[in-house]
């Protein structure tokens, strides 16, 4: 017995559009490094900033609170190691767990993108009044949370 699906108008659901947000917020991210001489994707920013609030994450951590899988992670670890954004040591207690710790220039792009991003974010914002705002980030949070017990229930995570 097959199960019946109603056709979704893709620009009609809230998901479609948070990934359109998601997807061009990105861009304009990734434009905006390029355009102020910075050599750095908006994936390296996400690690970047992470490591800013709690430097010297294990790699496996990183790549969950990231979203990535472990090998997309060692990419990006790769490239940022190269860049010399930051160093790779092993942990102290266990020698086969990998520590990421930001670098002295690392903590200067970071320097030089947080201006980048406390212009931008309230000037993607500024057409919604404060009160829109903060109905739209209780919304998203519900979806969050929703998202989070569907994945729990279905042993996804």
């Amino acid at each position: 017995m097959s199960m019946k699906f109603e056709e979704i108008d893709v620009n009609s659901h809230a998901l479609s559009w948070v990934g359109k947000i998601h997807y061009d917020f990105g861009f304009i991210t990734q434009s905006a490094f390029k355009k102020n001489g910075l050599d750095l994707t908006k994936e390296e920013w996400s690690v970047l900033k992470r490591l800013h609030v709690n430097d010297g994450q294990r790699m496996n951590d990183m790549a969950f609170i990231t979203h990535r899988d472990k090998v997309s992670m060692m990419r990006v670890v790769n490239s940022m190691v190269k860049k010399e954004y930051i160093i790779r040591r092993p942990d102290e207690l266990d020698k086969r767990v990998n520590r990421i710790f930001l670098t002295a220039y690392g903590k200067e792009v970071i320097e030089k993108v947080l201006p980048i991003m406390y212009q931008l974010i309230p000037e993607v914002q500024e057409s919604l009044s404060i009160e829109e705002q903060e109905v739209l980030i209780n919304a998203l949070k519900k979806v969050k949370a929703r998202m989070a017990a569907i994945a729990e229930e279905q042993g996804l995570i």
